[in-house]
């Protein structure tokens, strides 16, 4: 069995590459976290005329119809070029979710707005600092009115519309409600790496719109979240990969007692074991494109299998990439703060590593009851 890219996929990956060492070197991130935007605009339009918001969203709705395949591709060369946009909420999550759950009037109104960079949409679920499970759920929605509040929200200071968590009004479990950001207020909130935006979003007699069925949004999210985990987790391995090339051409060109501290063997230590963690990862994200393209039953084993080995490694890089800099490493002027930062970001989007390990251990579970 091969889960490697074809010939065409690992074109788009060049072009990729290329377009955003051209449109989205480390000055633009930077600009994003000195200043006062939430995401880089110019390169949001960009991408967009790219036709990479529309990869997988079917040719009728304005979309390329593309497979997951070419969107992996796509979401490891942002995480390498650590783009400063609102990619992963809006088509890891809003985009998916309205392509899956939402009714033919729903895709129809929103698919063709979300393929094209019109519209941007992100996905509200978290309401405390604990882990979220349907029993803690407070935001409600009654006959279409959502009231409550949801915190760390990614990208909702910059969305037009949000689909959020709640509890049913019928008392049967959790729905989906799609709200447009005029029916909600935000709250930007600090976060680690500012080139990724978070908020607290507060509504009041919200007008919402029911997605899929009603009482069964902790299915659908959780849903939303496999594919997601494996999308993100590709944005980690190529932040990760950055990460490592960046330590490596350092680690040559730094001289010390006349050698390159590459030469010596605790540097030559950081740099194998993230090379090591950071191929264990990539090999893992192979596995989990395959399943996500073919909508398989190991979905949910491969998806937390990425996710944790893609949260290890990413984490382990950009920690390492510091020490391999030395004291330059922990300066304000150098860029290892960047990956550091998306690193620790990355790792709490859709919830801790701790919790997808947790994922990890009951899909092997369910899987030898199958057996």
């Amino acid at each position: 069995m091969n889960f490697e890219f074809s010939k065409e996929q690992d074109l788009l990956r060049e072009q990729a590459r290329a377009f955003l060492t051209q449109h989205c070197p480390t000055t633009v991130v930077r600009k994003i976290l000195e200043g006062n935007d939430s995401f880089d605009r110019d390169l949001w339009r960009k991408i967009a005329d790219l036709g990479w918001l529309a990869t997988v969203i079917p040719e009728e709705y304005g979309g390329l119809g593309l497979s997951y395949y070419e969107l992996a591709v796509i979401a490891e060369e942002l995480g390498r070029a650590l783009a400063p946009i609102p990619f992963s909420s809006s088509v890891y999550l809003a985009t998916e979710l309205i392509l899956r759950e939402g009714s033919p009037d729903q895709r129809g109104r929103w698919l063709p707005k979300l393929a094209n960079g019109d519209v941007i949409g992100t996905l509200a679920f978290a309401e405390s600092l604990g882990r979220p499970t349907p029993r803690n759920i407070q935001t409600m929605a009654q006959s279409g009115k959502i009231n409550g509040r949801k915190i760390a929200v990614s990208d909702g200071d910059v969305a037009d519309f949000v689909i959020v968590l709640v509890k049913s009004d019928k008392g049967n479990g959790t729905s989906l409600y799609c709200v447009e950001s005029n029916e909600f207020s935000h709250e930007t909130v600090d976060s680690i790496d500012p080139t990724r935006s978070h908020a607290t979003l507060k509504f009041d007699d919200s007008c919402g719109e029911l997605i899929g069925t009603d009482g069964y949004g902790w299915e659908m999210i959780n849903a939303a979240f496999d594919r997601a985990a494996v999308l993100l987790a590709w944005e980690q391995v190529g932040g990760t990969e950055s990460t490592l090339v960046q330590a490596t051409e350092y680690a040559k060109s730094r001289y010390a007692f006349g050698r390159p501290i590459g030469s010596f063997q605790a540097i030559k230590y950081k740099l194998a074991n993230m090379y090591v963690k950071h191929t264990l990862a990539r090999s893992n994200c192979y596995y989990g494109t395959w399943t996500l393209a073919g909508d398989h039953a190991d979905l949910p084993l491969a998806a937390a299998t990425c996710r944790v080995s893609a949260i290890q490694a990413y984490y382990y890089a950009t920690k390492e990439n510091i020490q391999t800099h030395g004291g330059m490493g922990f300066t304000w002027e150098f860029d290892c703060q960047l990956y550091y930062r998306r690193a620790k970001l990355l790792a709490l989007n859709l919830g801790s590593e701790h919790w997808w390990q947790d994922r990890l251990i009951t899909a092997h579970e369910q899987r030898n009851k199958v057996a």
